[in-house]
């Protein structure tokens, strides 16, 4: 069962926070809703939950319109923030819920609840109550929950948010098993997190003041994004202020070479180029700054370089010695690791 948003318009008080939205997402497919607090991701998902009514356009559910539609019977799993698990239920009553709400025969019931807790890995758990539970196991049972209804789309609002980074990491690992073992379910999943987007999202809608700025897959997103500010939503990026010249671009009064764009010479644009592609030493678009900041990160560092008043970011290997703040340095990319974004340039 897919999912449709034809002109989606939501307005609280005449102040709209979603924006004509015309967006589809396939049976099985996983999408991601990527954008800041206030782009109108959240508001998407309560739509397609029925929590929200739009002021304008409709919502489907495969071919059926259920704009109208009560929440409850729209047939939908939703996972929150916060888990929203009953205190005084033991896990294996909380998973049950939704069964009982639909008064689904009893032995079909425990048959569902078992078959949720197994997929989750929660078995061992069922009765307990959740303040017994970590908060990753909490986050599994509400994904269970969500589960056992046999839900054709699942809906997942911010579910990693509350846990720490390594229960974070954890649980990305068991969303993507999940979608594996139920390649059918087709999922929502709205994140302000890029790497829980680009980790699980089949494609990504990234999403800024109530609209959609670019949907693709994530490996469309991050090697040729569409503007500014998918390029630094969907991993980090240098975004340098250019003016296209002949055979590349003019920056801070240097000369690079890049891919052709077809923008006219004289045009104003952005040149995107990802840390990691930037390099240390001598090499092709040779640029000379100065070192303001080294964040050691493990595997990488991080330079920042200050390049005639502009950041360049260079994410590097491990370095037996590394350059000092202050040090004056160059950096190197390669024409064909930049990306020319042209959306809305002007000529000088």
């Amino acid at each position: 069962m897919g999912i449709r948003f034809d002109g989606v318009t939501v307005a609280y008080d005449g102040n709209v926070v979603l924006d004509h939205l015309d967006l589809s997402v396939g049976t099985g497919e996983v999408m991601a809703l990527l954008g800041p607090s206030g782009s109108g991701k959240t508001t998407a998902l309560r739509a397609v939950a029925g929590f929200v009514r739009p002021a304008a356009g409709r919502v489907y559910l495969g071919d059926r319109d259920v704009t109208d539609l009560p929440p409850y019977r729209r047939g939908i799993g939703m996972v929150v923030q916060q888990y929203a698990l009953f205190p005084h239920l033991r896990v294996e009553d909380n998973v049950a819920f939704g069964l009982k709400a639909r008064r689904v025969a009893k032995p079909e019931i425990r048959a569902r609840v078992a078959e949720a807790l197994e997929m989750t890995g929660m078995a061992a758990y069922a009765r307990r109550h959740p303040r017994e539970l970590s908060g990753g196991q909490q986050q599994r049972v509400a994904i269970a929950r969500a589960l056992a209804i046999r839900p054709g789309v699942l809906l997942l609002d911010e579910p990693l948010s509350a846990l720490d980074a390594r229960l974070r990491s954890d649980m990305l690992g068991e969303l993507a098993r999940l979608h594996r073992e139920l390649p059918d379910v087709t999922i929502l999943y709205v994140t302000h997190d890029q790497v829980e987007a680009l980790t699980l999202a089949d494609r990504i809608a990234v999403m800024n003041e109530a609209r959609v700025q670019a949907c693709g897959t994530p490996r469309e997103l991050y090697r040729a994004p569409a503007n500014a500010f998918t390029a630094s939503f969907v991993g980090n990026a240098n975004l340098l202020p250019v003016t296209v010249a002949r055979d590349g671009v003019v920056f801070a009064g240097a000369e690079l070479r890049t891919a052709a764009a077809g923008a006219p010479a004289g045009a104003r644009a952005t040149l995107c180029i990802r840390p990691h592609l930037v390099g240390l030493g001598d090499g092709p678009n040779r640029l000379e700054g100065t070192v303001t900041e080294i964040q050691w990160r493990g595997a990488t560092s991080r330079l920042y370089v200050d390049v005639r008043g502009h950041r360049v970011m260079a994410d590097l290997g491990e370095l037996r010695e590394p350059p000092a703040h202050g040090e004056t340095v160059d950096l190197h990319f390669a024409p064909q690791d930049a990306v020319l974004l042209t959306a809305g340039v002007t000529d000088d």
